[in-house]
C-alpha cells in the first residue's frame, strides 16, 4: 500500500481546480504490466520466483491456444505447473475448498490466476488459505488474514473486473445464499500482466458483461463520498473514500471508455479498442481498491443469486436508476463526467451537463447490448423486499453510496429499474 498527499493539480479538465487538500491514497500490486504480448514475459516473472507453479482458470480459457503456450512456455523454463481449470462463475466457496483440498499438501511457490475476475479471485484467496491454513470463511471480512500468501500473478483475459489489481475477493458461500468479501492488503497481487490479446477471444456476451462492470466502477468510484479516515480506520478499513489519486484513475478511464466500448461492440478484432478497454478496466481497479464501490453494486449481489444472470449485466440494469438517484447530492461530479465521455457542452448550466453524462452512459451500454432495466433480467417484484435487505447488509459498499441508501429507498430504486423509469429523480 503506498499513500501519498499533494496540494498541487491534479488531472482535470481546463478551468475547473479540483479538491486536492485531503489524504491521497492507492493500494497497487508490487509490479504491473501492460501491452499486447506482455504474457510473454510469464515464464521470466514466474521463473525467478517458483519452482512449482499453480494455475487457476476456467475450462474454457484452458483449451485456448494462447493459454496452451503460456504453460508450455513456463514449463520449458524449468517450472512445474499444476492446473485447477474448473473456476466457476461468480466464485463459489466450493471452488476455494476444491483448491486446497487437491493442493494443500503440496509446496507451492506461486500461483497464477488467468482469466475473468472468478479465476483471479481464486487464486487470491487460496494464495491466503494455503499459507495460513483454516477454511476461507475464517478471512471473510476486512483485514481478517493474519499473514501474506505465497506470490499470485494476475492474468485477465477479460476487460472489466480490475480484479487484477484489487485486494479484494469476492466469495459466493453457497450455504449463506451471499456473496462476501475477503478483503486484506495480502491479496494484492504480486505481479499483474494486462495482455489486450488475450480479449480478442472473449465471447460478445461476457465483453458487454465486464465492459459494463468496467464502466460502473469508474462512475462508482468517481461519485462515491469522500471521507477522512483516522490512521486506525486507513490501517483496517478497505473503502476508505474517493480522493485526488483515485480520481486520476477514474478520468483518464472514462475518457478512454468513452469511445473504447463502442469500438468493441462493432468490430471485436480492434485490438487499439480492445487495449484502451483493458487499460480503463486497470484503471477502475486501482480506484475501487480504496474508493470501492457503491449502491448499485451493494444491490446487484441478491439480484444475481436470484436470476442466475452475469455480474455485470445486472450491474447494467441497475446503473441508470442508481445515477439518477444519486444526481442530487452529486451534481458536479456527474457532470464532469459528461465532460470527459465528450457529451456535455462546458458552457451548460451543470445539471445539463450531468444529464448529458447519464445519458451518454447508457448509450455506451445500449452499444453493447448490455439491459438497462430489471425486467429483462427476470426479476419478479415479489423479491424487491428480499433484495434492498440483502443489500442493506452490503455495509461495505453502501456506506460508500454518496446518497444514503434505506430499504424503502433501495424498493424505490428497484421499481423504477424494473418500470424502466428513466424520469429524473427530485429529492
Amino acid at each position: 500500500m503506498s499513500t501519498t498527499t499533494t496540494d498541487s493539480v491534479v488531472g482535470t479538465l481546463p478551468g475547473r481546480r479540483p479538491s486536492v487538500a485531503q489524504l491521497g491514497i492507492l493500494r497497487q500490486p508490487k509490479t504491473v504490466l501492460f501491452g499486447p504480448g506482455q504474457r510473454h514475459q510469464l515464464p521470466h516473472i514466474v521463473s525467478a520466483i517458483a519452482e512449482h507453479l499453480l494455475v487457476t482458470t476456467d475450462a474454457r480459457m484452458a483449451t485456448t491456444p494462447e493459454f496452451l503456450e503460456i504453460v508450455d512456455a513456463i514449463r520449458a523454463a524449468g517450472v512445474e505447473v499444476s492446473i485447477y481449470a474448473e473456476a466457476e462463475p461468480d466464485l463459489p466457496r466450493e471452488d476455494v475448498v476444491a483448491v486446497v483440498e487437491r493442493f494443500g499438501a503440496t509446496q507451492i511457490d506461486a500461483i497464477l490466476g488467468i482469466g475473468g475476475g472468478s479465476c483471479m479471485d481464486l487464486a487470491k484467496v487460496v494464495s491466503v488459505v494455503l499459507a495460513n491454513g483454516g477454511d476461507v470463511r475464517d478471512y471473510y471480512g476486512e483485514f481478517l488474514v493474519p499473514a501474506p500468501g505465497v506470490p499470485v500473478i494476475t492474468v485477465p483475459t477479460t476487460g472489466g473486473t480490475g480484479a487484477e489489481v484489487t485486494c479484494i475477493s469476492v466469495v459466493f458461500d453457497t450455504e449463506k445464499g451471499m456473496k462476501v468479501g475477503v478483503a486484506s492488503p495480502f491479496l494484492e497481487a504480486h505481479t499483474a500482466v494486462i495482455d489486450p490479446e488475450l480479449t480478442l477471444s472473449c465471447p460478445p456476451g461476457l465483453t458487454a458483461a465486464t465492459g459494463a462492470d468496467a464502466l460502473s466502477h469508474l462512475i462508482e468510484a468517481f461519485t462515491d463520498r469522500v471521507k477522512t479516515p483516522t490512521p486506525e480506520e486507513i490501517a483496517g478499513k478497505l473503502y476508505i473514500g474517493k480522493n485526488p489519486l483515485t480520481d486520476i484513475y477514474c478520468r483518464n478511464g472514462l475518457v478512454l471508455l468513452g469511445s473504447s466500448l463502442e469500438a468493441i461492440a462493432a468490430d471485436p478484432s480492434d485490438l487499439d479498442a480492445r487495449s484502451a478497454t483493458m487499460l480503463a478496466a486497470y484503471s477502475a481497479g486501482m480506484a475501487i481498491n480504496t474508493a470501492g464501490t457503491a449502491g448499485a453494486h451493494a444491490i446487484q449481489g441478491a439480484i444475481g443469486n436470484l436470476t442466475h444472470t452475469p455480474h455485470g449485466f445486472g450491474i447494467s440494469a441497475l446503473l441508470p436508476y442508481v445515477m439518477r438517484f444519486n444526481l442530487p447530492t452529486r451534481v458536479e461530479e456527474f457532470a464532469e463526467i459528461g465532460r470527459l465521455l465528450g457529451a456535455a457542452n462546458p458552457a451548460s448550466p451543470s445539471i445539463d451537463q450531468a444529464h448529458a453524462g447519464i445519458l451518454r452512459v447508457e448509450e455506451i451500454l445500449a452499444a453493447l447490448g448490455a439491459p438497462l432495466d430489471l425486467k429483462t433480467l427476470g426479476l419478479s417484484p415479489d423479491d424487491f423486499g428480499f433484495v434492498a435487505d440483502q443489500a442493506m447488509f452490503a455495509t461495505r459498499l453502501t456506506a460508500n453510496n454518496p446518497r444514503e441508501l434505506t430499504k424503502e429507498l433501495i424498493v424505490a430504486v428497484l421499481e423504477r429499474a424494473y418500470a424502466g423509469d428513466r424520469s429524473w429523480w427530485e429529492v
